[in-house]
């Protein structure tokens, strides 16, 4: 290649080398998710109560935590993206949609959002359900296009325009180029462990809360069929069951009771039951106090276990959340979501102390100390 040509061809695009090995499946070949989402979830809220409230907890947390949205340091309240993200669509305004996403990171590690087109701009968002949706990897290792699937049908969504179609949201998986890891999948063992606990006192509560045995016959030759098949109905009918609690068994002579399981106090099945529940509001995020889970001993009171979870777990998701809807809907127009954390319960404490330590310093303008607590640096107009 000539000087010349060198100097005046077409300036290179700065692209990862490495993206192009990302879409290991192939361009066009879609990629689902490792497990059957929908499976795996209702095992896990449908049969587990503390994966439920823990859920249910974190998701309402992230929705009502409030936000200032500004520009240069300038109030943005009324950019469209802004008025488009606190009312979505004609059902669901901001909360709702950010309670639903965040139930889907913590189930599936990632969460889905559509963007409805109304005459050249964005007029609707949607939140779709993660178990529906496909990905279809592009050259670059990116999505190309998302098929979401009901019933047989599918619609395919191509990832272009200023604003791509659909928005995905995912936490991070150190092997998984596609798709997020689901705290839920940390806690799949607890929550199988919990839920075993939780059945075997159901199944020791319909046998009359005692133990599994055996009768004995101590007698002369053994029992003939028809005398152990009467003596299987009389324990059956009479003595199983939950409704026989406490009713005295009549034996026969030669017939003994010997108790065969350990019990519960032998097992500390109680113990290991709590240590279950600990392990998934942990893996959710969620100090075991906050929940009420007796045994955790890391937070004085429930006052700083609940200003742990909210510092820790909700607002880090919170801005993952509203920071990914700003840049979908506003790429490149300098927008800053900012946590409006002097309404949230929890840290009034912390921010009552910022804001006297803030006010004492009399160095400071007025508009250094409105962005030193986090506001803009000038009041939006009324």
């Amino acid at each position: 290649m000539s000087f010349l040509s060198q100097l005046f061809r077409a300036p290179e695009q700065k692209r990862s080398r490495t993206a192009a090995l990302v879409a290991l499946s192939g361009p066009g070949r879609p990629v689902w998710t490792a497990r059957d989402p929908k499976r795996f979830v209702a095992e896990a809220l449908s049969c587990n109560p503390v994966a439920a409230r823990a859920v249910q907890r974190v998701s309402q947390a992230v929705a009502e935590i409030p936000f200032q949205v500004t520009k240069d340091s300038a109030d943005a309240s009324a950019h469209p993206a802004v008025v488009l993200i606190d009312q979505p669509n004609e059902t669901q305004d901001r909360v709702r949609l950010v309670e639903g996403l965040t139930a889907h990171l913590l189930l599936t590690g990632n969460a889905y959002v559509e963007a409805v087109v109304v005459d050249g701009r964005v007029a609707e968002l949607h939140g779709l359900r993660p178990d529906r949706m496909r990905l279809i990897p592009g050259e670059g290792g990116r999505p190309a296009a998302f098929d979401y699937e009901v019933d047989g049908r599918a619609v395919r969504f191509v990832q272009e325009g200023p604003v791509p179609p659909i928005l995905q949201l995912s936490l991070p998986h150190p092997f998984d180029d596609h798709f997020g890891l689901a705290p839920l999948a940390a806690a799949a063992s607890a929550i199988d462990i919990h839920n075993a606990a939780t059945r075997w006192t159901k199944a020791l509560l319909d046998n009359a809360a005692r133990p599994s045995g055996a009768l004995v016959y101590s007698g002369e030759g053994t029992l003939s069929d028809e005398q152990f098949e009467r003596l299987k109905g009389e324990l059956d009918e009479g003595f199983s069951g939950a409704r026989n609690a406490g009713r005295p068994m009549l034996l026969e002579g030669g017939l003994d009771w010997k108790a065969l399981s350990l019990s519960p106090r032998d097992m500390d099945f109680m113990e290991a039951k709590h240590g279950a529940a600990r392990e998934i509001a942990l893996a959710f995020g969620v100090p075991p106090l906050v929940l009420g889970i007796p045994g955790d001993a890391t937070y004085a009171n429930y006052q700083e276990a609940n200003r742990a979870f909210c510092r820790d777990t909700a607002l880090p998701l919170a801005r993952r959340i509203m920071a990914a809807l700003i840049g979908w809907l506003a790429p490149g127009e300098g927008l800053l979501a900012i946590a409006d954390e002097d309404q949230i319960g929890a840290l009034h404490a912390e921010r009552e102390s910022l804001w006297r330590r803030v006010g004492a310093a009399g160095f400071l303008a007025d508009s250094e100390k409105r962005v030193a607590v986090g506001y803009p640096a000038e009041k939006p107009e009324r």
